[in-house]
């Protein structure tokens, strides 16, 4: 169930986002509501509450929608040369993994990965309800392990692709994070004393830099986290289920590099809404045009 108060808060900021829309004049917009709303009793009384009190209108996405999003809000961050890409989403509620299959891509890049989703599956534990079901303030090494086999077990039933394993041993594959997980433990490799997305977003960190980062975040009292820059007093309780699930990716599937993203659904829609409008084919067929007519004038 949602609480009336996580109703209430989220009301409250999503009439201030109603005038913002409206101030700036927006005359097409996409608003979605992910896992909580999909799983919770009561969700469907939430999206009609938000209708009759803002006016917006939020539709409750399915998860591979939710998948497809986050590729395309990330795709931007793939690695040209990579044969493939582990992309996860590690969310309040569930966890998203995509595995991106890019051998024949013959070039593509951007939101055309889209296309190339080979397989993915989406699991119903994320850095919310695991915390819940263990805790996230005092956070034991045996706690700890336990939300990584919660979280494992989840995992077990899955099989992205036959024929995966034999990918990720080429070394061309790589995985890429979009969360508020990987995103801390960028920040705090980085040393940031006040988190900054454009430092974040696109940092490469390598398989041993995600496992001490891990093994720095778990061995962190409450207070410590708390008083972290690129944590804080809102995620202090949550990074730690966020870094377990992570570790139960890494290790049914290892690969070398991660590629951090500060970006995800949000950017995706917004990409599924420019390509809906053409903007890449009127970009193009534009320097097409001024090309001819203009030379090499920029």
């Amino acid at each position: 169930m949602l609480s009336d108060a996580a109703m209430e808060r989220a009301i409250d900021a999503l009439a201030q986002c109603h005038r913002k829309l409206a101030d700036r004049g927006v005359a097409r917009s996409r608003l979605i509501a992910t896992e909580a709303c999909r799983a919770a009793e009561n969700g469907a009384d939430f999206i009609e509450r938000v209708k009759a009190e803002t006016g917006l209108a939020l539709e409750v996405v399915n998860r591979e929608t939710e998948a497809r999003l986050a590729v395309a809000g990330c795709a931007s961050l793939v690695d040209h040369d990579a044969d493939g890409v582990i992309l996860f989403d590690i969310g309040g509620g569930s966890s998203e993994i995509v595995w991106l299959d890019l051998r024949n891509r013959c070039g593509a890049r951007g939101y055309a990965l889209t296309r190339f989703i080979r397989s993915w599956i989406s699991l119903p534990v994320g850095v919310v309800n695991l915390a819940e079901r263990h805790g996230g303030v005092h956070v034991t090494p045996d706690i700890f392990e336990a939300m990584i086999e919660d979280a494992a077990e989840h995992l077990a039933a899955f099989n992205l692709a036959s024929n995966l394993t034999e990918a990720i041993a080429s070394g061309r594959v790589h995985m890429l994070g979009t969360s508020g997980t990987v995103t801390t433990l960028a920040g705090v490799h980085l040393g940031l004393k006040r988190y900054d997305r454009r430092r974040v977003d696109g940092t490469w960190l390598e398989d041993g830099d995600v496992s001490r980062m891990i093994d720095q975040l778990r061995d962190m009292p409450y207070e410590a986290r708390v008083d972290n820059p690129c944590i804080g007093a809102d995620r202090a309780d949550l990074v730690l289920a966020g870094c377990a699930i992570l570790e139960a990716i890494r290790r049914r599937w290892s690969c070398s590099r991660l590629r951090v993203a500060d970006r995800g659904l949000r950017e995706g829609i917004l990409t599924e809404l420019m390509a809906a409008d053409g903007v890449w084919s009127h970009r193009k067929n534009g320097s097409r045009h001024n090309r001819g007519r203009q030379g090499n004038r920029t």
